[in-house]
């Protein structure tokens, strides 16, 4: 499960995350665990009505994919479901792109800052700065 917080949404929120970032996958479930408390982690200290907002545009982006496509989010190929978030995040309506990039950057945040994909990467930087 990604994240508790999303949890009414799981099917549709692992399609776009696997969108975003297509190394997701291949995770297995402790890979979707730490991203789950990642963003929980970062979703905790914001007000409860942003999750609310989350889930119910995770929701808005699944019936556009409906009634687009035929098909849920979680049924689509990755190629029609990137062109969906594309119009989404260049749409002219401002909450439909803060949106699409409120998702990706935590799913960035939650993929990104696990210990294996940082060490696969070769990211070296600690707090420590330079003196390491």
């Amino acid at each position: 499960m990604p994240a508790k917080a999303l949890a009414p949404v799981d099917a549709a929120f692992r399609a776009i995350a696997t969108t975003f970032v297509p190394e997701l996958a291949a995770a297995g479930p402790a890979e979707w665990s730490a991203l789950g408390r990642t963003i929980d982690s970062a979703l905790e200290s914001r007000p409860a009505a942003l999750t609310g907002q989350l889930v119910a545009f995770i929701r808005a982006l699944d019936l556009v994919s409906r009634l687009r496509y035929w098909r849920s989010l979680p049924a689509l190929p990755p190629d029609r479901r990137l062109r969906l978030l594309r119009s989404f995040e260049r749409s002219p309506v401002l909450a439909f792109r803060r949106g699409v990039w409120g998702l990706r950057t935590l799913v960035f945040m939650g993929y990104y800052t696990q210990p294996s994909v940082i060490e696969s990467l070769g990211y070296q930087a600690t707090p420590a700065g330079w003196s390491r």
